[in-house]
């Protein structure tokens, strides 16, 4: 699990423990969190917006489904992981075969959002797999 798949699962543990009042915030704070001294880390938005985009969804167990980020690719990108890993959980364990999987020819360089997908999926905190 690399660092904002730890951003994810923590923000999703600080906001279902009651810690924070919004998942936004649970966001903000695992970032800081973890890159203490990096606000261009903590300010990424490719990792935040995937994450977002899923809790957007309601699949987030513990999280309820809402408006929470402007971007649409990176909740594209998530919801299209998510749905991948339901048909074939071993892209869990290989993330640029699911990046590659998921861009269906598209040529993009990922920016850590199948890291936090994946993070949540290996953690059970994805609804269907938890």
């Amino acid at each position: 699990m690399g660092k904002y798949g730890d951003a994810a699962v923590k923000a999703v543990r600080t906001y279902t423990t009651g810690t924070t009042s919004s998942i936004m915030d649970a966001w903000n704070s695992a970032v800081v969190e973890i890159f203490p001294s990096s606000p261009s880390s903590q300010d990424k938005g490719c990792p935040r917006g995937t994450f977002l985009g899923i809790c957007e969804s309601g699949i987030v167990v513990g999280v309820p489904s809402g408006k929470y980020t402007k971007s649409a690719k990176n909740k594209i990108y998530g919801l299209k992981a998510v749905a991948t890993l339901r048909k074939d959980p071993h892209y869990a364990n290989d993330v640029a075969a699911l990046w590659k999987q998921i861009m269906d020819g598209e040529t993009k360089v990922p920016n850590h959002q199948m890291d936090v997908v994946t993070s949540l999926w290996k953690n059970g905190l994805l609804k269907d797999n938890a």
